[in-house]
């Protein structure tokens, strides 16, 4: 390995150190924020389409958590291919063996959870069935977001490792030309 890819290659290493801790930060003070507009929200008598900006800000969360997920296994994946990383390559091929704990690094559980209860100052405060439906189709995306996204980090490993391979060669076939 050069000089400037060992450089690289802790950098990297240390980004997926950083981002990995940055994740949990994120989604802890997502549901802190949220949480803290629902209780304002219900506390204020707002009408039910209030609860959109709770939803927002529960949104916004997700997404810069699973942001920060798929960059830090895109960066995983890279390192892999191009460095050969022990770690990457032992981690991936161990995968989840039955009967280990399951990990959700995307938090969509709780995410899930939390989308349903902002629902119910909507629904305590009577709401019309055109708020019922604005605002419960609202929550439905956010639903349908968290589930996608969840399916998409499940397969996000094999597709990056693949494309990550492809360019590998295509580099290998490069260097191998000028030489």
């Amino acid at each position: 390995m050069t000089p400037g890819e060992q450089e690289e290659y802790k950098a990297l290493r240390a980004t997926i150190r950083e981002r990995g801790t940055s994740r949990v930060w994120l989604a802890l003070c997502g549901f802190v924020a949220w949480a803290a507009l629902l209780v304002a929200t219900a506390a204020l008598s707002q009408p039910p389409v209030a609860c959109i900006v709770p939803l927002l800000v529960l949104a916004a969360a997700f997404e810069c958590v699973f942001a920060v997920h798929v960059g830090v296994e895109r960066i995983g994946r890279y390192l892999q291919v191009f460095y050969e990383d022990r770690w990457e390559q032992t981690a991936m091929a161990f995968g989840r063996p039955p009967g280990a704990v399951g990990l959700d690094p995307l938090f969509s559980i709780p995410f899930a959870l939390a989308v349903l209860i902002n629902m119910m100052p909507a629904l305590i405060q009577g709401p019309t069935p055109q708020e019922i439906v604005f605002v419960g189709g609202a929550h439905a995306l956010l639903l349908l977001r968290i589930v996608v996204a969840r399916a998409a980090a499940g397969k996000q490993r094999e597709v990056d490792l693949k494309r990550f391979a492809e360019l590998f060669a295509t580099k290998a076939r490069r260097h191998e030309e000028n030489q």
